[in-house]
């Protein structure tokens, strides 16, 4: 059996037992069996990086990393990947910052990984790339021998041919992901805008999921993520015990909460849902004092200077908010800016009567998945849900909004107060069924099924 090798921008090594893992590292948990191997960056800044990568073993896994210097890390990370590609592929021309030498550092970056790995992979390994930090590592790994099956998902967003052709090098993006043999989206509509891509800027030809380009034939299609429902729904009912969110149920008094958990990002819709919130209590006064609005949004790339403004603006709106509503016994906005592990917000959800998912524009959105999954079915909160996060596609009796609109979001918050018992309990059990049917096992089975035929489409081609 081939040995598998996934490949990230940053590489979750298990620290201790009681490590909290990331989403990617959750979503891949059941293929990480003995003999695997995870490769990335250390998350470490070097002067002198070493040319071979650092090898950790953890439970029978390999961890190999490499590192970075500060300049290599501000081009690569800061300046291409989340200053341009970021902006670019989340809909927001007018916050992509593209620069030449921000590029040239992202493709050195990627050929420093593709040589630190080609120097421990093996020819018969399935690589699995994870993301748009390391769009161009296929190609680079490719040239410099490999022969193995090589995959990528793409985790956000992808954009039709008339958004990304504002990319100077977006000929050169969808190239180097037609050098992979299965390219994996959220939804299809971003799979079909890759296609079209490639066949509008690099004339391919396209048969259904199917790209054939340069006498090679290469598959891009839908996948979309899930989570270990089973899981999380465990670990929301264990944590009861936990203090903090012991600590949260007591302050509620008996009112309803309202959660909204998100990095703290521009694509995720913040200051429109602050201002929804705000809307619903001037809209719909019965439920002042009857509501607490709970947002956790964890401070992220600090380093750039949207992610510093948007803190601004949403410190701003807070105030806002609570010192024109507020009472001497209510504050009815909490906003921490502190990171929480999943099971005490896996508890959290289980409190939620209205958990509020809306991002502007997103690749998939597994807090939806996971508030669906935590909630009990006895007494069922409701999921307010942004037309445009991938899980919309799935998740379609949530109710949908427009994130740009914040009465609309406000209306959807009102519905979900006065909704009925019945009426929740139907589109829970709905939305619970496909929550446990498209999980994070049936992912990775399912891509890498698609990357196991990779010999046949060849043959075909």
């Amino acid at each position: 059996m081939a040995r598998l090798v996934i490949v990230s921008n940053r590489v979750p090594i298990p620290k201790s037992r009681g490590a909290t893992a990331g989403g990617l590292a959750v979503a891949l948990r059941d293929l990480l069996i003995p003999g695997s191997m995870w490769f990335g960056w250390s998350g470490r800044l070097a002067a002198e990086p070493a040319a071979q990568p650092a090898l950790v073993e953890a439970r029978g896994v390999t961890y190999a990393t490499v590192d970075l210097t500060s300049e290599a890390h501000r081009s690569f990370y800061v300046g291409f990947a989340n200053g341009a590609l970021w902006p670019l592929l989340h809909f927001r021309l007018g916050l992509m910052q593209f620069r030449r030498e921000d590029y040239a550092g992202y493709l050195a970056v990627n050929e420093s990984f593709a040589a630190s790995l080609g120097q421990v992979v093996k020819s018969d390994d399935t690589v699995w790339v994870h993301d748009y930090h390391l769009i161009p590592f296929g190609r680079m790994l490719r040239e410099r021998g490999f022969t193995g099956a090589l995959g990528f998902f793409l985790h956000v967003p992808f954009v039709p041919p008339s958004m990304l052709e504002a990319m100077p090098v977006a000929r050169d993006l969808v190239a180097d992901l037609c050098a992979y043999d299965v390219v994996g989206f959220q939804t299809e509509e971003h799979a079909r805008d890759f296609r079209d891509c490639a066949q509008r800027m690099l004339g391919a030809t396209v048969d259904g999921e199917w790209i054939r380009l340069n006498g090679r034939r290469m598959r891009a299609f839908a996948d979309p993520i899930g989570i270990d429902a089973e899981g999380f729904a465990r670990d929301a009912g264990r944590a009861a015990s936990d203090k903090l969110v012991q600590r949260v149920a007591e302050s509620l008094v008996g009112r309803a909460l309202i959660i909204g958990v998100d990095r703290m990002d521009y694509s995720k819709g913040l200051p429109q849902r602050f201002e929804a919130f705000g809307r619903l209590l001037e809209k719909y006064p019965e439920h002042r004092r009857r509501i607490h609005f709970l947002q956790i949004c964890p401070r992220s790339r600090e380093e750039v200077d949207e992610y510093r403004k948007l803190r601004i603006e949403l410190d701003r709106l807070a105030g806002r908010i609570n010192g024109k509503f507020s009472e001497f016994d209510w504050t009815p906005l909490r906003y921490s800016a502190r990171a929480a592990p999943r099971t005490t917000l896996a508890g959290l959800y289980r409190l939620g009567r209205i958990g509020v998912v809306t991002p502007l524009r997103d690749g998939m959105n597994l807090v939806a998945k996971e508030f669906i999954a935590a909630q009990p079915d006895e007494d069922p909160g409701v999921l307010v849900l942004s037309r445009f996060a991938g899980a919309a596609h799935e998740l379609t009796e949530a109710l949908i909004v427009n994130p740009f609109d914040p009465d609309a979001i406000a209306d959807a918050m009102h519905l979900a107060l006065t909704m009925p018992a019945a009426e929740r309990k139907e589109r829970h059990a709905a939305l619970k069924a496909k929550v446990f049917q498209t999980t994070a096992q049936v992912f990775c089975q399912r891509f890498l099924e698609a990357l196991s035929a990779r010999s046949l489409m060849q043959a075909v081609a």
